[in-house]
């Protein structure tokens, strides 16, 4: 069970630095334009599978880890494309989207399975 409970926090977490991470970058860190951006917005999306991770629902992990490749792909284009310190805060991005997918994952095959 300690498996289960180190990749249940370390998908809660990270899920929780990602939505930080998205809202300092696009507000304040490395905004598109002065002032902040609408691509904030992005994290929207992070919101939805938050409470189901915090309460380990196995269905809210399994369908989270497909919802998280695409913040994977925008941290990974984006640290390719970006320059300074955007093209460091997508790699962060791209790092902590991947910690989640693995953890989720991991999470979800501790479980027992039902036959």
């Amino acid at each position: 069970m300690k498996r289960a409970a180190l990749a249940a926090n370390a998908s809660a977490a990270s899920l929780i630095a990602l939505i930080f991470l998205g809202l300092a970058w696009e507000l304040w860190l490395a905004p598109l334009r002065p002032g902040g951006s609408w691509l904030a917005l992005k994290i929207l999306p992070l919101l939805a599978p938050l409470f189901g991770i915090l309460r380990g629902r196995a269905y809210t992990y399994q369908w989270s880890s497909m919802l998280i490749l695409a913040y994977f792909a925008e941290g990974a284009v984006r640290a390719w494309s970006d320059r300074g310190l955007s093209a460091g805060l997508a790699l962060a991005e791209a790092a902590l989207a991947l910690i989640f997918f693995v953890a989720a994952v991991t999470y979800v095959r501790t479980l027992p399975r039902a036959h």
